[in-house]
């Protein structure tokens, strides 16, 4: 039974409340040292639980009990970094480490170098953004630019404070992973229900951040590793020290990173973990060495790829003898064929290991792999493990060569191999193998912009055998949609209409779509632009194809390869049946370029149209949209809430847009 109490009494309860949770939430996860049982911890939450539901009005999103939502997501809003997610170099050996310092000292020669070493969690970047001492998103790592934003799943991990000490704008960044021990309890609970077993903590990591409903990711027991921070925009002056503050806030940082004064100690610190990294709760796969001070990581920079100030130094491989049971065919979503290796299932790093990836037909021949081959395989941080080398003292004359298939084995298409390339591939954009991606790809924004084709949908109408070509998107009933899950009448016909509208797209967006390889929007936009339809498309040359900007050898022999299939061919005609527009539209003549050669930059949140229709309007123009901030850029479009590019521009004078000063630019 509640006791009668003022709202004044409980907000005072509700406070206290709420700073107990978080105190024990930080022993308990961060500091590993509860104070605490279960039980009593339980009992504290109850009581805020009770509290609030009495007064509804005082609960607030940082509340402990908010941690997990009561609703299941609808996806995930695609965001841009503030400052680009970088990946890392890596290197192998001692003697590369000194390389990647010799290039340091070339750039700072008289300057002494201190180093931070950090275990490489094998896991799930993350960035994690704080306002008004509250955390107001989270999102992956994605490709470095932008990822995706799940901050509600990453809310359900109890070793991230829901709000800090201080009032400015934070953004931390970190690695999200699931320690062994969950892994192992996940995976036996899997077993119960007669469900696939993960892999890997990190593919359960990676599946569990981008699931829909955050109730089911809080029962997966993520953790996360906090490695760097930003306050308004800013670190702090070393790695070192930006390691102590988040700590000091109550982020999780990983114990065993240690400050070196120069590369022997490193090396030291490699020497130690190198033995020691099975004795871990988490996967590593090496360590990763920073130049300490920020002030000089500024002065270093990046490359095109990676900062020069940072570099991963991975573990050997781990690595196991076992037998090749047979060699299979397995179709990717790309239509690449990759010979996938059966094993004789042997453990390896804590996990049994049954296939290994063989590459394509050149490694076979290159290593001479035949079945019922002894092998020695590895795996070094890797999802699926490689043969390193064949025993050939065992073989017993037993052993089989592989012979590589003419034809698909999921499809019975004809494979191609495009010349100075290895792989083969399936080239049917209706093959089973590939055809959910090719969907996905073909009713996405940038192609024929189907809002409400995606994957879940997508999935339901492969399995209910609705669709079996891209074509078939056409063909589809009313009847047939509204007896799907979650597809009701007015969701059904809002994605006939869909369906509908998009026939009438540009010719270029229509090219893009077919997702022939090596053809991108830019060069989709090339083609209709010069050959006006699609009938005279499909009958091009090599030779008229390379003729064009944007247009390699690689390229014009991909879409020749593509137009002379007679699955595609048959395709071309069933979309042609469907009503949709092959014929370039006025804005698309080449000779309407006003903006060729022109780059630009949007930084900031525009308001009249989306980036993605700022993005498309200034490449109908002939401009291109870049990522980055260089010398090279020639405007920078700037809207609401711009980020780091904006003070980079100015730096190198180039010249700013508001979002008027870009209407302007465009109706010219």
């Amino acid at each position: 039974m509640n006791i009668a109490i003022s709202k004044k009494e409980a907000k005072a309860q509700i406070n206290e409340l709420r700073e107990k949770i978080i105190y024990h939430e930080r022993k308990y996860y961060v500091d590993n040292d509860p104070q605490i049982s279960d039980y009593e911890f339980d009992l504290l939450i109850k009581q805020l639980q009770d509290l609030e539901e009495q007064f509804p009005d005082l609960i607030t999103p940082d509340s402990p009990t908010q941690r997990v939502g009561e609703q299941p997501l609808k996806g995930f809003p695609s965001v841009e970094h503030k400052t680009p997610m970088l990946s890392l170099d890596n290197c192998y050996s001692f003697e590369e480490l000194k390389e990647f310092e010799e290039r340091i000292k070339k750039i700072l020669p008289t300057e002494d170098i201190q180093y931070t070493a950090e275990m490489k969690i094998d896991g799930v970047g993350i960035s994690v953004r704080y306002a008004d001492k509250k955390i107001i998103q989270a999102v992956t790592r994605g490709d470095g630019i932008r990822g995706d934003d799940v901050t509600a799943n990453v809310k359900t991990i109890r070793s991230l404070p829901l709000r800090i000490s201080d009032e400015r704008e934070v953004e931390v960044r970190g690695e999200i992973y699931l320690p062994f021990r969950s892994f192992i309890q996940i995976n036996q609970e899997r077993t119960e229900k007669g469900e696939p077993l993960f892999a890997n903590p990190r593919n359960a990591a990676a599946g569990s951040i981008r699931m829909l409903d955050p109730r089911v990711v809080a029962s997966r027991r993520l953790d996360i590793f906090l490695y760097s921070l930003f306050i308004d925009g800013k670190q702090p002056e070393t790695q070192w020290k930006a390691l102590q503050k988040l700590n000091e806030w109550g982020f999780k940082i990983n114990p065993e990173s240690a400050l070196c004064s120069n590369l022997n100690e490193v090396l030291d610190y490699y020497n130690q973990w190198k033995e020691k990294r099975d004795s871990l709760d988490y996967d590593v796969d090496g360590i990763v060495i920073k130049v300490n001070s920020t002030a000089q990581q500024q002065r270093l920079g990046f490359t095109a790829k990676f900062p020069r100030w940072a570099i991963s130094f991975k573990f050997p491989a781990r690595q196991a003898t076992t037998k090749v049971n047979d060699i299979i065919i397995q179709v990717g979503r790309t239509g690449a064929l990759t010979p996938v290796a059966i094993l004789q299932p042997v453990k390896l790093s804590g996990i049994t290991i049954s296939r290994a990836t063989l590459h394509n037909q050149d490694e076979i021949e290159r290593k001479d792999i035949r079945i019922n081959d002894y092998v020695l395989i590895e795996r070094s941080g890797d999802v699926i493990p490689k043969v390193v080398s064949v025993m050939k003292d065992r073989r017993s004359g037993l052993e089989k060569k592989f012979v590589f298939p003419e034809n698909c084995p999921v499809c019975s298409s004809r494979v191609f191999k495009p010349e100075n390339e290895a792989v083969y591939r399936c080239i049917n954009p209706s093959c089973p193998a590939i055809l959910r991606e090719s969907l996905l790809h073909f009713s996405s924004r940038r192609a024929m912009n189907i809002e409400g084709l995606g994957e879940s949908l997508v999935d339901q109408l492969m399995r209910e055998k609705l669709i079996n070509n891209l074509a078939d998107i056409y063909s589809l009933q009313k009847e047939d949609l509204v007896e799907l899950e979650r597809m009701g009448e007015k969701s059904s016909q809002n994605l006939l209409d869909e369906i509908e509208a998009s026939k009438n797209n540009s010719l270029a967006r229509l090219i893009y779509s077919l997702g022939i390889r090596h053809v991108g929007e830019r060069t989709a936009q090339t083609l209709a632009a010069h050959f006006r339809d699609m009938d005279s498309l499909s009958k091009a040359t090599e030779d008229e194809l390379i003729s064009l900007n944007d247009v390699g050898p690689k390229v014009a022999e991909s879409i020749v390869f593509f137009f002379r299939q007679p699955e595609n061919i048959d395709l071309i005609s069933k979309l042609r049946n469907a009503g949709l527009n092959f014929t370039s539209q006025p804005e698309e003549k080449q000779s309407e370029q006003p903006l060729a050669g022109k780059t630009f930059v949007i930084t900031g949140k525009l308001e009249s149209f989306s980036r993605e229709q700022a993005k498309e309007k200034i490449e109908s123009l002939g401009g291109t949209v870049t990522s980055s901030v260089s010398k090279n850029t020639d405007y920078v479009i700037v809207g609401e809430d711009p980020g780091s590019k904006l003070e980079k521009a100015k730096s190198l004078n180039i010249p700013l847009l508001d979002e008027e000063g870009l209407k302007t630019l465009l109706n010219k």
